[in-house]
């Protein structure tokens, strides 16, 4: 086969011809130069990016239906004597700690582009140890809550919303130790590092999605 072959692109809209126009951080989603045979990281992330998409419609679908209950529950959004989800010192360093991870996770992913190895094994050691404080941290704060799963709307939206979440960075960090692991294998990643490429992308959407909920449900306190 040869691999400098290019699939003709039949698409009508002429995306080889915009291609060139986008920022360079966009390209990487993107299918390259119409789909060249080579190109297997390229495509590979494009459709990771494609399952990510898919996957924020089901958070979206959540978040919206919350705000939904929320507006039309103003009144009695909360349960007697419940006080709801407060912001508290442990919240707050738990979210410091997560969307901080994403700043150690890029530039692990840029060490392995660069070929430093060791550098890539600390910084991603590191991001590991991130999400799992922010797992701990978030099971620590559901023991010391004062409503549970069946407390009306604001138990079974929290716990849905921070659960799903909570799944998710517990996958991240189960790709991440794969990954980790993988990387004392000999020449694993001599040929593509398409695993934490796509590990990378899948945690900054996880970090993207708490901002999200953080701001729905410890900052609105309406």
């Amino acid at each position: 086969m040869n691999r400098g072959v290019i699939h003709v692109d039949e698409s009508p809209i002429p995306l080889e011809r915009w291609w060139r126009y986008l920022p360079n951080w966009l390209k990487r989603f993107l299918p390259v130069r119409g789909g060249r045979a080579e190109d297997h990281h390229g495509k590979a992330i494009f459709g990771f990016t494609v399952f990510l998409l898919s996957e924020s419609i089901v958070f979206l679908s959540f978040i919206f239906t919350y705000i939904a209950l929320r507006l039309t529950h103003l009144g009695n959004w909360l349960p007697p004597g419940v006080s709801g989800p407060e912001l508290s010192t442990l919240v707050i360093i738990n979210t410091v700690v997560l969307l901080s991870s994403s700043f150690v996770i890029q530039p692990a992913e840029n060490a392995l582009k660069h070929h430093q190895l060791n550098k890539f094994r600390w910084l991603w050691l590191m991001t590991i140890c991130m999400g799992t404080y922010f797992l701990i941290g978030q099971g620590i704060e559901w023991s010391k809550l004062d409503f549970r799963l069946s407390t009306g709307l604001v138990g079974s939206t929290f716990y849905v919303l921070t659960g799903f979440h909570g799944l998710h960075v517990l996958s991240g960090v189960i790709l991440q130790i794969t990954m980790l692991v993988f990387s004392f294998r000999q020449g694993n990643y001599d040929q593509g590092h398409f695993g934490v490429s796509a590990t990378t992308l899948f945690w900054h959407f996880v970090d993207i999605v708490w901002v999200f909920l953080f701001s729905l449900l410890y900052l609105w306190q309406a």
